[in-house]
């Protein structure tokens, strides 16, 4: 398959750890530590409402623990709306997206929402003619556990 032939159905990636907007960055800063990616979407449901980066979460970081529990991820995306793209786009038309946007990762999406995301890593490895299997079952993953930090007491 040429890579012009390529949409952003065939590339993407299909497994998905996502965040609620509800999180954490504690939460969010771990899920993407234990699950070692780079990208975070933040979803409501399958909604998408916009994607986070390792290096959001790290610009945003001040205080310890305490106050990153108190936080939401929802304060730390982006006003401007990250583009979407749907599973036929053609690759080419993605990259460009991602270019026109300056971001390097897409979420995918069809009627039902969420269904992959497609990473500057994911066009490098089409162009290189590294292609992840053809179909298959995407799987969007929350969180599955909640972080709380042990804080030491104050005395008085």
């Amino acid at each position: 398959m040429t890579v012009e032939a390529l949409t952003a159905e065939r590339v993407m990636s299909r497994v998905l750890v996502v965040v609620k907007p509800d999180e954490s960055p504690l939460m969010a800063w771990e899920l993407m530590r234990r699950a070692d990616v780079h990208h975070l979407p933040v979803v409501d449901g399958r909604h998408v409402l916009g994607i986070l980066t390792r290096e959001q979460v790290a610009a945003s970081w001040s205080g310890g623990p305490q106050e990153q529990s108190n936080r939401q991820v929802r304060t730390m995306l982006r006003s401007e709306r990250r583009p979407v793209v749907g599973p036929e786009t053609p690759l080419a038309r993605v990259a460009a997206a991602m270019l026109n946007a300056e971001c390097d990762a897409l979420p995918v999406v069809d009627t039902d929402g969420l269904i992959g995301m497609v990473t500057a890593r994911d066009v490098l490895m089409a162009v290189a003619g590294r292609l992840r299997p053809a179909k298959g079952v995407g799987e969007v993953v929350t969180g599955m556990f909640h972080l709380e930090p042990v804080l030491p007491h104050q005395t008085r």
